[in-house]
């Protein structure tokens, strides 16, 4: 009989073989994401499926514990740039977007455990396109607040916040991608207080769904692979660090429709994924 668990430790330590390589790749997804002023989620996402050789959902629950790492330490950085009396006076803002999140999440976490594996990749595989092209939108075309009346603008937040805890669990991402602009064309905040609100949507919502995933057997590759996600989510910080600091360096008309060019054609290998 097989020892399954002892075959996934020593999995567990091949990948660990090559710590710097392990590094790089977070430091990489870092730096991409922090050039954009986002996490980078989803360019981790199909390097632990494609170069580290995740299955589906264990890459997606790897991923998503190493959001989490890396959205909680963003926050204190951004709650130092935008005070609190500003957050405070937007609570409601993020409490709209929570009564969609929430549920939104736990669906979507839920709905990941159930599918078939080959499912999933091709699921996965349409929501890197679907970010492809929000990153392009969102760069490139003016985003204006919509002006929707109160109660119109409520029932499109709670909607548009679980459409985005869907995504984020199957992804394992934060969802800033989706938050940010969202914030912006809703409720007309600016870049830098959406910024910090969707922090605070992002990781209540992130917690949801890592509860739900940690009721499924498969979350046990997060206790076999932990010093490997320590250490990617590690790189992921100090990338990030990084290109926060080459923000701007890279014009806009190049960097977006690259990243979007590399999400495109890691959405075709993980379609493509046996």
């Amino acid at each position: 009989m097989i020892d399954v668990a002892a075959d996934e430790n020593l999995v567990a330590s091949a990948r660990l073989r090559s710590a710097p390589l392990v590094f790089g790749a977070g430091a990489l997804v870092g730096v991409l994401g922090g050039m954009i002023g986002l996490g980078g989620a989803e360019f981790r996402l199909p390097l632990l499926i494609g170069m580290f050789g995740f299955a589906a959902l264990s890459a997606v629950i790897l991923n998503k514990a190493m959001s989490l790492v890396v959205v909680v330490t963003a926050l204190p950085a951004r709650l130092a740039a935008v005070s609190f009396g500003d957050l405070g006076a937007h609570w409601t803002v993020a409490a709209n977007l929570l009564a969609g999140s929430l549920l939104g999440a736990w669906a979507g976490a839920s709905w990941a455990v159930k599918m078939r594996s080959a499912t999933l990749y091709k699921v996965l595989a349409i929501l890197m396109a679907g970010m492809a092209a929000a990153l392009v939108v969102t760069h490139t075309t003016g985003v204006g607040p919509l002006g929707l009346p109160g109660p119109v603008q409520v029932a499109a937040g709670v909607v548009a916040g679980f459409g985005i805890g869907v995504v984020a669990a199957i992804m394992g991402v934060a969802g800033g991608e989706l938050l940010i602009p969202t914030t912006v064309l809703l409720y007309g905040a600016d870049i830098k207080l959406a910024g910090s609100l969707s922090l605070l949507v992002s990781l209540p919502t992130m917690l949801v769904a890592f509860a739900r995933y940690s009721r499924d057997g498969s979350f046990a590759v997060l206790g076999a692979n932990l010093r490997f996600a320590a250490l990617m989510a590690a790189g992921s910080i100090a990338g990030a660090l990084l290109g926060g600091l080459l923000l701007g360096v890279v014009p806009d008309l190049l960097l977006i429709p690259g990243l979007a060019i590399v999400l495109l054609l890691s959405a075709v290998k993980v379609a493509r994924h046996e």
